[in-house]
């Protein structure tokens, strides 16, 4: 998500006022809140402390549901295909439905007109992550580790069509690192994996990958970004590594069924802001490397858009499409 910074720069989130109609009587029963990828990872992590403090304050049961498959694809599609009522919401990263719109020749939802953006949440850099028995402790040295040891190093992702997917191939692309991608099911299995040495290295998403990073489970060896993240301030970014066109930040939204009435959309976006405001969810977001966002549904939109271009040419470019 290389542009979204550039948007920040002038955005003042915006909380639309919810008309009466959408304020009456709604929600009057549990919502569904779909995570497209196994628990664990970054989107499943947020998703839980999202919905944990909806439910507080929408005075509904906000209901996580983990729907993986096809680097997403799958429980997106559930999500496009629901009653535009206000009662399913989609969660996912930025950099996920944006790939996934340009790896897919034919995806059984259109990304612009069967889901709307209620909010980009937040957004933290990747972490490049190792297993500590990788005798690496830069960048440069695992491209030299790999270029000794061509095809013989594996790394993983959440699943084919991720934003640390696509990150990590623009890597290779500019390195002429040869590592085998191995796909999961999600950035928690993938993590686990990589924590039992399966395989060697990860460029994972800060918010699920910090506490591994903190506890010596995972060595953490730079970061994407155009600056050094606050919650690891000695590790260099993949810029100042010697590497250029990784400044990613890996942003999360919340999505909802193209034909959801614009007060409901209004009325998920303001109480969304009321959460990313709490102090304690403000403190454990940035104590993850995260940094908040909250912005409007026409703002989300904007960069949903531009995202899907930009990554839909770059797909191109290093020939991942998948059919």
């Amino acid at each position: 998500m290389k542009h979204i910074i550039g948007f920040l720069v002038v955005l003042v989130a915006t909380v639309l006022a919810p008309t009466a109609q959408a304020q009456s009587g709604y929600p009057a029963r549990p919502i569904r809140l779909i995570v497209p990828l196994a628990p664990g990872g970054p989107s499943d992590i947020l998703a839980r402390s999202m919905a944990q403090q909806l439910t507080d304050l929408m005075k509904q049961t906000v209901i996580v549901d983990n729907r993986a498959g096809a680097g997403g694809v799958i429980g997106t599609d559930i999500a496009a295909k629901s009653p535009g009522d206000g009662y399913t919401m989609l969660l996912l990263a930025v950099a996920t439905y944006s790939i996934n719109a340009g790896r897919y020749a034919k995806l059984p939802y259109d990304p612009i007109k069967d889901l709307k953006p209620v909010s980009i949440l937040a957004g933290a850099p990747y972490v490049l992550v190792t297993h500590p028995a990788l005798p690496v402790r830069t960048l440069k040295e695992l491209i030299a580790l790999d270029k000794k040891r061509p095809g013989q190093l594996n790394y993983s992702s959440g699943g084919a069509g991720t934003g640390p997917h696509l990150a990590t191939e623009v890597l290779k692309a500019a390195t002429g690192m040869t590592a085998v991608h191995i796909a999961y099911k999600g950035a928690g299995p993938a993590m686990t994996d990589l924590m039992a040495g399966q395989v060697q290295f990860q460029l994972a998403n800060m918010i699920a990958s910090l506490p591994m990073v903190k506890n010596g489970r995972l060595r953490s060896i730079a970061v994407s970004g155009s600056k050094r993240s606050r919650a690891l301030p000695d590790v260099p970014t993949i810029a100042e590594s010697g590497v250029s066109g990784l400044d990613e930040v890996g942003g999360h939204m919340i999505l909802v069924p193209g034909t959801t009435p614009q007060p409901i959309v209004a009325r998920l976006h303001q109480e969304l802001i009321k959460v990313l405001q709490q102090p304690d969810v403000k403190a454990r977001l940035e104590g993850e490397g995260a940094e908040i966002f909250g912005m409007s549904p026409e703002q989300s939109a904007i960069v949903v858009r531009a995202e899907i271009e930009r990554t839909g040419k770059i797909i191109k470019q290093l020939g991942l499409q998948a059919d």
